[in-house]
């Protein structure tokens, strides 16, 4: 179970760090408990094994569902081209797009992990509990998401 979501991060991980790289714009919902039902049925399901090229191929923009959100619950991408609910509190900067308001909006009713790779300046950004923290790295990110979803006793059972 634990080596599965190790290869999960470790597939995210790349994945974002080649859209950043390209300025692929992409949202990436990571479950933990809260329920996303309600947010993957916005979208279309996938159920599949998380692979690196998979999630560049969801939001590859030529891509019929490169817009909106991939959502990924217990080691598998549920669903992709997923709707986001937009933050209530508007204390982002104006500088951020629908992507990172949408983030931050689903960082707000779930505690979901988010993330957020600008397609305008390839920055990685994350939200978490409606906190946006920007400027990550590869390897900054893995470590963030090891330290959220392996190590915390209470989500044990999700990714």
């Amino acid at each position: 179970k634990k080596q599965a979501k190790y290869k999960a991060i470790d597939n995210i991980c790349k994945a974002v760090h080649v859209m950043a790289a390209e300025h692929t714009g992409a949202l990436i919902v990571i479950g933990r408990t809260t329920q996303l039902e309600e947010i993957t049925h916005t979208g279309i399901a996938i159920n599949a094994d998380v692979s690196d090229y998979l999630i560049r191929n969801l939001f590859y923009d030529k891509a019929p569902l490169h817009d909106g959100a991939v959502v990924i619950e217990g080691n598998r991408i549920k669903a992709a081209a997923c709707i986001l609910p937009l933050p209530k509190h508007t204390h982002l900067q104006s500088e951020f797009g629908t992507r990172h308001r949408a983030a931050v909006g689903m960082s707000e009713v779930s505690d979901a992990i988010i993330i957020v790779v600008s397609e305008e300046t390839g920055i990685i950004s994350v939200a978490k509990e409606s906190e946006l923290k920007r400027d990550f790295t590869e390897d900054s990110l893995r470590k963030f998401l090891v330290k959220e979803l392996v190590s915390d006793k209470q989500n044990q059972e999700n990714i």
